[in-house]
């Protein structure tokens, strides 16, 4: 087999291939094998009709088609395992250019490739982090949440207020229409957080028990969007929250600690490791942005392309492909489909380019997962879509996302590499020392930015 690589861009080649007649006669006897299968001659046995009479039967060209069909991709990926610096990100194009009958088949392969990338050089990587200070005011307010959760609600006889928990009829009309879906009974509510109904904790504030009042809101639901409603609401109870007092009786009930101030120097010390947490996750999207915006990357088209299909593919399934449906709901985003299109390229062309980015970098640092850090992520996936990690892996392997997933922990190490050469400093200037988060094999300090496969999705 003869093989030559044309460079057509800086991310797609053609792949030239000649293969001699004289290296297919395997192929030409599996050919014949499954031919024998499914003709059947008078005379002859399913799968023991003789070479010379299937091609009697249906024609010598009938036998080099199947051939072909066959030859083609095996000897493509034999081609671009010879090639050097080719690395197939795409589906490729076939086109066989000539079948010279007992002399050669030559065929090309154009397919979109890896491009060339330049990366900068790790440690002159600089990023800033916010400052990891723990404030007093910040370890209170831990410890008001802490009362908050083992405070006791009692009934009250007096009109609500912020912070008043109550309990309220809701019955809402559109012009003098009843709203059955927009109707409730004994809902409990904490006046003060405005996230039912417009207007709700106005109208509520200064309501006791029993009393009722009317006001015009706008509904939330997509049905009614922008439709003045008239709403009544009826306070049934009102209660107040009543918080323990913060001492060492308090701290025995709320922990394992005995005083009050041991309570307190645990909450610091979460927040302290909690902020360290922040840093290194800021550190590692940080360096991430870093990395993409100062490498220059060409992008293979089909690739961008494939992204964008997904991306437009998942939002039109949310409405069953019903793109009216998907134009009502952006108008009420405020959106025109063309601006969606354009906001999906844009991700699709940011993630292609982060992804080349960060898959050059792992080759450059020779990064590589292992069977306990793939196991790991499996793991931590599975519990994320509420399965077993065994119909975890069964749904990969059905959607054919097993080298996905590994592929996503590939480029997690890969971009710990960048932030372990990076130099990271606080807004107050110091330099952090991310090493003890960070370690030798970690996969990911926190939620892992580089992963944009869903299961059950094509990548």
């Amino acid at each position: 087999m003869k093989s030559t690589v044309e460079r057509l861009s800086p991310t797609r080649v053609r792949i030239n291939v000649e293969v001699p007649f004289d290296e297919l006669k395997p192929d030409f006897d599996r050919a014949y094998k499954k031919i024998a299968q499914q003709v059947r001659v008078p005379g002859f046995r399913p799968g023991k009709v003789p070479a010379r009479i299937i091609e009697a039967r249906i024609g010598r060209d009938a036998v080099i088609s199947e051939v072909v069909n066959g030859v083609v991709p095996v000897k493509y990926s034999e081609a671009v395992t010879a090639a050097d610096d080719v690395t197939p990100i795409g589906r490729p194009d076939f086109d066989v250019t000539e079948i010279a009958d007992g002399d050669k088949i030559t065929f090309t392969a154009e397919v979109d490739v890896r491009p060339e990338i330049v990366l900068p050089e790790l440690g002159s990587l600089r990023v800033s982090v916010d400052d990891a200070e723990v404030t007093d005011a910040q370890v209170e307010e831990q410890l008001e949440n802490l009362r908050t959760r083992f405070g006791t609600l009692s009934e009250v006889e007096r009109a609500a207020e912020d912070g008043d928990f109550v309990l309220i009829d809701l019955a809402a009309t559109i012009d003098g229409k009843p709203l059955e879906e927009a109707t409730t009974t004994g809902f409990s509510y904490q006046v003060g957080y405005g996230n039912v109904v417009e207007g709700l904790d106005e109208a509520i504030r200064g309501l006791s028990a029993g009393e009722s009042t009317t006001f015009d809101s706008k509904l939330l639901a997509a049905a009614y969007a922008d439709s003045e409603s008239e709403v009544t609401v009826t306070v049934t109870s009102v209660k107040e929250r009543t918080l323990p007092v913060a001492d060492d009786e308090f701290a025995q009930l709320a922990s394992e600690f005995d005083t009050l101030d041991e309570l307190i120097a645990d909450l610091r010390k979460r927040l302290d490791a909690a902020r360290l947490l922040e840093q290194a996750s800021q550190a590692r999207d940080k360096v991430l942005d870093a990395l993409v915006e100062g490498t220059d990357v060409p992008l293979p088209e089909s690739v961008v392309t494939a992204e964008i299909d997904a991306r437009v593919h998942d939002a039109a399934h949310t409405f069953d492909h019903d793109e009216e449906r998907l134009a009502e709901y952006l108008a009420t985003q405020g959106k025109t489909r063309a601006e969606f299109d354009a906001e999906a390229r844009a991700d699709a062309e940011r993630s292609v380019h982060t992804r080349l980015v960060l898959d050059t970098l792992a080759a450059v640092e020779q990064v590589s997962v292992t069977d306990k850090e793939f196991t790991e992520r499996i793991v931590s996936q599975a519990q994320q879509y509420q399965m077993s990690p065994q119909d975890f892996v069964q749904r990969l392997q059905e959607n054919n996302q097993v080298g996905a997933i590994y592929a996503d922990v590939l480029r997690s190490k890969a971009l710990l590499t960048a932030v372990r050469a990076a130099t990271v400093t606080d807004a107050s200037g110091a330099v952090i020392d991310l090493s003890t988060l960070l370690g030798d094999d970690a996969t990911e300090p926190a939620d892992d930015a580089t992963s944009d496969t869903p299961v059950a999705s094509t990548t």
